[in-house]
């Protein structure tokens, strides 16, 4: 019988300790799944109008249909490939979005965005503009764009050359409660601040402005992760928390609710978008890291 000596232990020691990490990387990778296909298999589309300059909320005295579900007038939504992987190519031409036919509630979702170069009216002269609306419940259309669903909106806006993604918006009935100070131009995210709560029914308005956020440059992809759990939120821009927000509600007559949990809509606004690597996973709490900025 051979002895193994302590040369050929060690590497044999180090061949199963490999073994084992790689079977734990893996494993954690697979918890995570993927949201994208050629497909578009696991989301529904909805269009609302081909939005002009002068809105005011009302087209033509609310006499014209929208487009509606299921329908991708124009190709506003398709699947091209990058290095052999799917990539949405939302084109914005028309308002609208595409929405997750599963719900969530406790999760972690990653994705890659990045901007095209067309903008189409009303937003000609401004920021491009996209997001990630979640928690979404109910119909489409009943926001003041008459296009998305009751939701929470995770923004990215490409305001000049590094941006400023991460903001929030309410879209519909909605409230929450975040860290703010107020400057002239309304809320801004401040850890250091006093909690503020914002949305329907209060005075503070409908958006909050994000800090910390850096974008790469336009041509280049941007990392976003939004953690969701039990009515606390954060957004997460390139690694650096942008907002977080807890007390995720709404107003239904003059009860507020819970809004935490529900579907996930990404805009059609105005702006050609890319998106990329969309990826979504359970959760049992918050990451400890995060902890901090809900103290």
């Amino acid at each position: 019988m051979k002895t193994i000596n302590f040369t050929e232990l060690k590497y044999l020691s180090l061949i199963i300790l490999s073994i084992i990490l790689f079977s734990c990387h893996n494993q954690k990778e697979e918890n995570w799944t993927d949201l994208l296909d050629k497909d578009l298999s696991q989301w529904d589309m909805y269009l609302s109008y081909e939005m002009k300059n002068g809105y005011n909320g009302d087209i033509n005295g609310d006499t014209i249909l929208p487009i509606g579900y299921g329908t991708n007038y124009k190709n506003i939504f398709t699947v091209i490939e990058d290095n052999n992987e799917p990539v949405l190519k939302i084109s914005g031409e028309v308002y609208g979005c595409v929405f997750t036919k599963e719900s969530y509630r406790n999760y972690h979702l990653r994705l890659k965005f990045k901007w095209g170069d067309k903008k189409w009216e009303p937003r000609l002269d401004k920021d491009m503009d996209s997001g990630i609306l979640y928690h979404s419940q109910g119909e489409c259309g009943i926001d003041y764009w008459r296009t998305w669903m009751l939701s929470h909106e995770f923004q990215f806006i490409q305001s000049g050359d590094e941006g400023n993604s991460g903001d929030y918006w309410c879209i519909g009935a909605t409230q929450m409660t975040v860290r703010a100070h107020q400057d002239s131009a309304g809320l801004v995210f401040d850890t250091n601040a006093p909690l503020v709560t914002m949305g329907v029914g209060t005075e503070n308005g409908y958006y909050c402005a994000a800090s910390n956020s850096k974008e790469q440059p336009t041509d280049q992809w941007n990392e976003a992760e939004l953690i969701c759990f039990e009515g606390k939120s954060l957004h997460i821009v390139n690694g650096k928390v942008t907002m977080a927000l807890s007390g995720l509600s709404y107003k239904d007559g003059d009860i507020v609710k819970p809004l935490i949990e529900g579907k996930i809509q990404l805009q059609s606004e105005a702006a050609e978008v890319f998106y990329k690597d969309i990826q979504i996973r359970d959760i049992t709490q918050l990451p400890e890291e995060y902890l901090k900025f809900f103290e």
